[in-house]
């Protein structure tokens, strides 16, 4: 658990060219933890976000670092494994906390486990940077010294999905989530406007981690007489339900699966993808004016350079993750600290002022973030994925109703 991978920092630079006057001479570096999934059921989506932290602290470092009170201190990055266990996770953090003594920390990928980090942060009155855990119930116990950095609230992200499927002409809606806080509060926010819109809800069911078999699920939203089904769930799970779905030859006129344009979801799911409506942050035809850090054709020729190797390009997540660096930056430079309360209100006062790659930063007193809206998706076969809602950036019409899968090539 103990095993650390530490990213170059000043003083490692100095020993590699035997410089022992540059390394008296360094300032401390800041030193930043997180946990990293290296397997388990988050180990894509983590290891995708950490790749994002690293191009920041890459980009950060190679500026000569952060300044706090006239003088620049370079980033170290301290990652810890949880392998996506929430009981692993408390553990983790308190040895990030009291042994390895880090000033700040951002959390792990997604709502269970941030919500398993949150208790060892808040007790030792440290700041933690939240880039991926969306879950409503975590803002909601007035924890001090959090913030979600790029990562709109849960009752909030399930929405555009719920109004482009609303514009497309679907009148019935079934769905589904796997019962954790993420997937929970996305599907309850999405049920809350398909009511609003004056949707029929046929179906909203939810299911264990650890499900392989969604056949009984897929079938009930048939029954329901759906013309969309909605279920959530992480990747592994979506590439699952996308597959059974064409097993089973059971058709909807719309198919919502978040994860369904993330670059290792196509990769795997092949034409099982084709047609599936999905979110992303990350595309080149989504392009925001950034104003503090790289833009997206920026971060993703970083990419390309820091690794090269990669399984699977960049997706959302790394942009999520690479654009909470980029506001902790902001934010420790407004507060010319690193202590938990004065980075909190630093990160309060910056409501509205920054734009990173993922789009405008908000929060509230919670640390809820309320902006960086998601850009809906279509993966059109011989044409990939466009962007079909909002209009304001879509690049193409949404196919609606979608082919039976016995009249697809």
């Amino acid at each position: 658990m103990k095993r650390r991978i530490f990213l170059i920092t000043t003083a490692a630079s100095a020993l590699a060219t035997g410089s022992g006057a540059a390394l008296a001479q360094a300032e401390p570096p800041i030193r930043i933890g997180m946990t990293v999934s290296s397997t388990g059921t988050f180990a894509l989506a983590a290891q995708s976000g950490l790749r994002g932290v690293e191009i920041w602290v890459d980009d950060v470092n190679a500026r000569g670092g952060i300044e706090i009170g006239g003088k620049k201190r370079k980033v170290e990055l301290v990652k810890l494994d949880d392998r996506s266990d929430k009981t692993t996770v408390p553990k983790v953090y308190e040895t990030l906390i009291k042994d390895e003594k880090v000033d700040l920390l951002f959390g792990p990928f997604g709502s269970t486990l941030t919500a398993a980090a949150v208790n060892a942060t808040e007790t030792a009155g440290k700041f933690m940077v939240i880039w991926s855990a969306s879950a409503d119930s975590i803002y909601a116990q007035g924890f001090k010294y959090i913030i979600s950095a790029t990562q709109i609230a849960g009752s909030l992200l399930g929405q555009p999905g719920v109004r482009a499927i609303h514009a497309l002409g679907a009148k019935k809606i079934a769905f589904a989530y796997l019962d954790e806080p993420f997937p929970a509060s996305l599907t309850q926010g999405a049920v809350d406007l398909a009511k609003q819109l004056g949707m029929e809800i046929t179906m909203n069911e939810k299911f264990a981690k650890g499900t392989k078999d969604f056949n009984i699920l897929i079938q009930k939203a048939r029954a329901s007489g759906a013309d969309a089904f909605y279920p959530t769930a992480y990747e592994g799970d979506q590439m699952t339900i996308a597959r059974q779905l064409r097993e089973a030859n059971v058709n909807f006129k719309a198919v919502y699966l978040v994860y369904g344009s993330q670059p290792q979801f196509l990769q795997q799911a092949g034409k099982d993808a084709d047609y599936i409506l999905s979110q992303t942050l990350l595309h080149e035809k989504i392009n925001w004016k950034v104003t503090h850090g790289l833009n997206r054709a920026q971060m993703m020729e970083r990419y390309g350079k820091l690794f090269p190797n990669a399984q699977y390009a960049a997706d959302f997540q790394t942009a999520l993750a690479y654009g909470a660096g980029v506001v902790t930056e902001e934010v420790i430079k407004a507060a010319q600290s690193l202590e938990g309360a004065k980075l909190k209100e630093a990160a309060l006062k910056l409501n509205d002022k920054i734009v990173t790659v993922t789009g405008e930063y908000q929060i509230d007193q919670t640390g809820k973030q309320f902006k960086n809206a998601f850009s809906i998706m279509q993966n059109l076969p011989g044409g990939g994925l466009e962007v079909v809602y909002p209009p304001q950036v879509a690049t193409a019409k949404a196919v609606y109703p979608a082919p039976a899968f016995d009249q697809r090539k």
